[in-house]
């Protein structure tokens, strides 16, 4: 896996990565090596550096989800990118390819998610409910394929699983995601959310960045929208 790191974006302060499908971000309990540990051994051999290697992780996203993950090389970087997505000053786009149309070409979605811990799920519901957060988001669709639907999600919180789980409420649960209501998996047991791009500030030049994550290339449907959505 570290030889096919596939790196977006990389200076003295941020690196970004695509994410494959299966991979976490950080260590967890199943002790499988993280993303940020490929990174840091790809740094160290990259830069020829002794001792530890710094790299901050102000952000993750799912396990089964690909896409573009950003990383902080400097602490400087990290703290300053830790507030820009407290305050919701990064913006990011996904793209997920769901089987069911949903109920309008374009809407936004508002509702309040409760996350269960030991299910490692969120439940979504129309109205505020006790220990719920209130969740909303942006999709779109943007292509129609023979039999599923490419939609572009714009999230405007960051809650646990939520695209997954309020997609999967309106009746269009993604491709692969057994989780919420998928009837199978994935070839490659991950699911069609990607990561596709993410907007914001640079945290130390103040440049505006742009980082832009190819879809996987290794499952039909992505495969299908590389050829006929992308051309490539």
């Amino acid at each position: 896996m570290k030889k096919n790191l596939e790196i977006l974006f990389e200076d003295n302060h941020l690196i970004a990565v695509n994410k494959p499908s299966g991979v976490l971000v950080q260590g967890d309990k199943t002790g499988d090596q993280p993303l940020s540990e490929m990174l840091k051994e790809y740094i160290k051999v990259k830069y020829k550096k002794e001792g530890d290697v710094y790299l901050g992780v102000p952000h993750r996203i799912d396990r089964p989800t690909s896409g573009v993950v950003l990383f902080a090389k400097t602490s400087k970087a990290l703290t300053r990118l830790n507030k820009m997505f407290q305050e919701k000053k990064i913006e990011k786009t996904y793209w997920a390819v769901v089987k069911n149309k949903p109920p309008k070409d374009q809407d936004v979605l508002v509702h309040y998610l409760s996350r269960n811990p030991q299910k490692n799920k969120s439940f979504t519901s129309i109205k505020e409910v006790p220990n719920s957060k209130r969740s909303e988001l942006t999709y779109e669709i943007i292509f129609e394929l023979s039999n599923y639907f490419l939609l572009a999600i714009y999230p405007k919180t960051g809650r646990h699983h939520q695209i997954r789980s309020q997609l999967s409420f309106i009746g269009c649960p993604i491709k692969g995601d057994l989780k919420y209501g998928f009837d199978r998996s994935n070839e490659d047991a991950g699911i069609s959310l990607h990561a596709r791009s993410i907007r914001f500030i640079h945290p130390v030049k103040g440049e505006k960045i742009q980082i832009e994550a190819p879809p996987p290339k290794n499952e039909k449907v992505w495969k299908a929208i590389r050829k006929l959505y992308l051309k490539k």
